[in-house]
């Protein structure tokens, strides 16, 4: 096999997924589903599964998996005699499994605990287990579409991050020297920022405008400040994140000044706010109003990519199902996949054991809706990791979603009370591990796709890390919910789960705002109609718009290197190509950084954690000083990769 020492610029498209040339050839087999590959990442699986339970219960938040495995990994492998590159990405893989079903039961399951009921490790257990299957089957029918005929149209910015590291990982040479420079680079930048806490990470800005010494507009405005954003920025360049702000636009400049306009001469509180609109902050107003438009925007959203999708997905199954007829050797290594019936079976049985076995035991047409959703959100969740990565995956929008249509028909056939609302949690939760696990999974398959490897075992392996990962982050959960609690002074905050419960509440009595749901329904479909991608918006609209402006910024930098080298076309692949690697390590040195800081916390290190407001107040407390901190990190990000004076010469 003739080794290559870097991704071609095919890669990220400029020809169709048919003709594209993976990095490993078809024709080579190199090992990969190996006992040292799966053990390796069942227990990176399980640490990344337990760390981002904590922090969900912590901070409501998850830190990607697939990055930093792709160096750990490959550096662990390296250290045992395992030189295969496709070993790796099996490594990462299942790792970034154990991340997404994190958020999954974490999002939802503690409301049990919120309730006051009980809620054992086997119980967590089997309904990750069941979301985590659909999560990855549901995926397979969509693999050739999404991989293959979208090929250069989705970023899938995490998962190109993770192949140039795994390749830069195992060859050397000046692409890693770049990936190491942006990891180091990335990671002293969240240690400053997120660890000793220098400097805000999300410096925000309220916005109020007065006219005759009457308020007139008021909203907010910011920017997250972090290496992570800059790097996924550059990679999916400035369109989606445009869309992204978009939706921001909307939601900041729109619907929260409209909001505090009616409502500021309100004398009592408006539903579902329990405060005055006058006394509320236009943050307070997001939460209270906004986030429920955003999710109604996004099951919006959500459903017209399903029924787009519906004509692809039957193609794909009639190609699956012709390709079961055909032999072996008609099907090439990197087209075969586990076997439609798998797919088909898998959603059969989870359906089946959700409804029978007495420690789920929800209603059957809870079960139902467990199947249908979960199907329904790992399409929409496989195609926004396609656009915006899977660390800003909109998992809790789509449970809340989910939530609010289970619930509402549970209701509706009678089954109410205590009874109902457990149950249709149980089914909120298999759609939402789903929903999480669909994510790292289409990241893994694209990362598959892109080295060459074999997506059937892949597929396997992250069953494998699937079932580990669950037992791993389950008892994580209890763990911590024993020694803790949850809500209180000392309990773990679990944001989340806790906006879970009250909208599986809401419904069940009545007092749920349905009319901020609908609206952000018909906003969705009017972008539709419009003729503008549906999701991007709708995230904008959901997400915040600083989350957009730090994604945006990265988008920026990668026009101006574009510009800057528009008359030398190879000049300019070569540049963007470098900034692709050193933003590949930005996303990877913030993810570990992160995972360090969070590890600290944990262990109640406040010596090296959180210094920075003791230390140096006034800065810590400066929002331009972060701005600025920011904007120079995106300066120096912007000059490594223009630098190379040979290079510079023949372009200028």
């Amino acid at each position: 096999m003739s080794q290559k020492n870097k991704l071609s610029h095919d890669a990220y498209g400029g020809i169709s997924g048919e003709n594209y040339t993976p990095y490993i050839s078809v024709k080579d087999a190199l090992p990969e589903l190996t006992i040292a590959s799966i053990v390796v990442g069942c227990i990176f699986a399980a640490v990344f599964a337990a760390a981002n339970v904590y922090l969900a219960l912590k901070v409501g938040m998850t830190i990607a998996a697939i990055i930093p495995t792709s160096i750990l990994g490959t550096a662990l492998l390296y250290a045992f005699g395992r030189k295969s590159i496709l070993e790796s990405n099996m490594v990462a893989g299942i790792a970034g499994i154990g991340e997404s079903l994190a958020g999954g039961i974490v999002f939802t399951l503690p409301a049990i605990v919120i309730w006051n009921g009980d809620i054992t490790l086997l119980q967590i257990v089997t309904i990750t287990i069941l979301g985590g299957i659909l999560g990855i089957l549901f995926v397979i029918p969509l693999r050739k579409y999404l991989m293959v005929e979208e090929h250069g149209k989705l970023a899938f910015p995490e998962s190109m991050a993770a192949s140039e590291v795994l390749v830069n990982s195992t060859v050397g040479g000046t692409g890693l020297k770049s990936v190491i420079t942006g990891l180091t680079g990335g990671g002293i930048y969240k240690f400053l920022s997120g660890g000793l806490l220098l400097w805000s990470e999300s410096p925000t800005w309220m916005i109020n405008m007065s006219q005759n010494g009457k308020s007139i507009f008021q909203s907010m405005f910011g920017v997250d400040a972090l290496a992570s954003l800059l790097g996924v920025g550059f990679i999916v360049g400035t369109e989606a994140a445009l869309y992204m702000f978009a939706g921001g636009a909307i939601a900041y400049f729109g619907l929260i000044p409209l909001i505090k306009f009616f409502g500021d001469g309100a004398v009592n509180a408006v539903f579902p706010a329990t405060v005055p609109i006058a006394e509320m902050t236009a943050s307070a107003i997001r939460g209270e109003y906004i986030r429920y438009i955003g999710a109604g925007a996004v099951a919006a959203g959500g459903f017209i990519s399903l029924g787009k999708s519906i004509p692809i997905i039957v193609k794909s199954m009639k190609a699956a199902f012709s390709g079961m007829k055909a032999s072996g050797g008609d099907v090439k290594r990197t087209d075969k996949d586990l076997p439609m019936t798998w797919v088909i079976g898998g959603a059969a049985l989870v359906f089946l054991l959700s409804w029978l076995l007495p420690i789920t035991g929800i209603h059957p047409i809870g079960a139902l809706l467990a199947v249908l959703f979960s199907f329904l959100f790992s399409v929409v969740s496989a195609r926004i990791c396609g656009i915006i990565g899977a660390s800003n995956n909109p998992v809790s929008g789509m449970t809340i979603a989910t939530l609010l249509f289970i619930t509402g028909i549970l209701k509706a056939i009678g089954v109410v009370g205590n009874r109902g609302m457990i149950m249709a949690l149980l089914a909120g939760a298999i759609a939402c591990v789903a929903t999480a696990v669909a994510g790292g999974t289409s990241q893994a398959l694209k990362t598959t796709f892109i080295l060459g490897g074999t997506p059937k075992n892949i597929e396997i392996g992250l069953i494998m890390g699937l079932i580990v990962s669950a037992i791993a982050g389950g008892a994580a959960m209890l763990l911590l919910i024993n020694i803790y609690g949850i809500g209180g002074e000392a309990g773990l905050p679990a944001p989340q789960a806790t906006l879970m419960s009250m909208v599986v509440q809401g419904v069940m009595d009545a007092q749920l705002p349905w009319t901020l749901v609908l609206v952000g329904a018909a906003i969705g479909i009017a972008i539709e109609i419009l003729g503008l991608p549906v999701l991007p918006v709708a995230l904008g609209i959901y997400l915040p718009i600083n989350l957009s402006v730090g994604i945006l910024a990265g988008g920026i930098v990668r026009v101006i290197v574009d510009k800057k080298f528009k008359h030398d076309e190879e000049v300019k692949k070569e540049k963007v190509e470098k900034g692709i690697l050193i933003s590949s390590g930005l996303v990877a040195g913030d993810a570990l950084i992160g995972i360090l800081v969070a590890g600290l916390t944990g262990f109640g290190i406040n010596e090296v954690v959180g210094v920075g407001p003791k230390l140096l107040p006034v800065l810590a407390e400066s929002k331009e000083f972060a701005l600025v901190m920011f904007l120079i990190l995106t300066y120096l990000v912007y000059k490594y990769i223009i630098s190379d004076k040979k290079k510079e010469s023949k372009a200028n």
